[in-house]
């Protein structure tokens, strides 16, 4: 009987230091309050002794968290409503100051992702949203990294996802594209133009020093005609023929002059 009394407390010291051991992982460390104050250093990782109710444990991920901001109603700066939806990826660096400076470090986060999304895209217009996105996730970032460092917080990555125009908004750029594209069109056929009248001047000026270049290139016209096997015949005629001819006949049916 006195041995059964003697092995109880035994038992239930071996009980209690074995439900004192913990394990945290390689990812995890435990900040542990010891009678309500903070010891000065994260525990972890490994076996670790946290001996209840003297200790309390709050287990902390280091690993990299990644959030998805719902869509947000942003009104640009030039009064275009847009809804806008973004993926933050942060990690806790100071587990303490995880713990101490704000009650849910996620909660707050995330709340925080969504006001700074908001106030951000608002500053700029739609065009700026639309084309320079790397610009405005390295300020997102900036921005959160900035108000989540005191809480041991570091906001490692901003992407904005997705950006919903409204369908008025999508045909106007979709015009606006268009007229783009025409105006480019019309430029480059004009430069063609240009580039084109130039060489044919250069090309007019060498056959003016070699007249029997014109001839040859009436044969070289006459063998492209006959190679496409159609029974067209073509003579070219040189329009000084056509001059030549015209003041013939103009001698020709002039009447002569009477002597006075």
């Amino acid at each position: 009987m006195d041995l059964n009394l003697t092995l109880i407390p035994i038992v239930v010291i071996v009980i209690y230091l074995i439900s004192s051991i913990k394990i945290l992982a390689e990812y995890e460390r435990g900040v542990i309050f010891r009678l309500g104050r903070v010891r000065p250093q994260p525990k972890g990782p490994g076996v670790i002794l946290v001996f209840a109710p003297i200790d309390r444990i709050v287990r902390i991920s280091l690993r990299v968290e990644a959030f998805e901001v719902p869509s947000q109603d942003v009104v640009t700066r030039d009064n275009v409503t847009v809804k806008v939806n973004a993926v933050i990826y942060f990690r806790v660096v100071e587990p303490i100051k995880a713990v101490l400076e704000v009650a849910n470090f996620l909660y707050a986060t995330s709340q925080l992702a969504q006001t700074t999304l908001r106030s951000v895209l608002g500053e700029v217009e739609l065009d700026e949203l639309l084309s320079q996105r790397e610009k405005l996730n390295m300020k997102l970032q900036g921005t959160l990294d900035q108000h989540t460092g005191p809480w041991g917080v570091k906001v490692s990555m901003v992407e904005v996802k997705q950006v919903d125009l409204p369908d008025q908004m999508i045909r106007a750029i979709a015009r606006q594209a268009e007229a783009e594209r025409e105006r480019r069109a019309k430029i480059i056929h004009a430069e063609g133009e240009v580039g084109a009248a130039q060489n044919l001047e250069l090309a007019a000026e060498m056959m003016a020093r070699q007249p029997i270049a014109i001839q040859l290139r009436y044969l070289q016209t006459l063998v492209e005609i006959g190679s496409e096997k159609n029974t067209t015949v073509v003579f070219p005629l040189p329009v000084d023929i056509l001059s030549t001819l015209g003041r013939a006949l103009e001698q020709a049916v002039k009447p002569p002059a009477k002597d006075a």
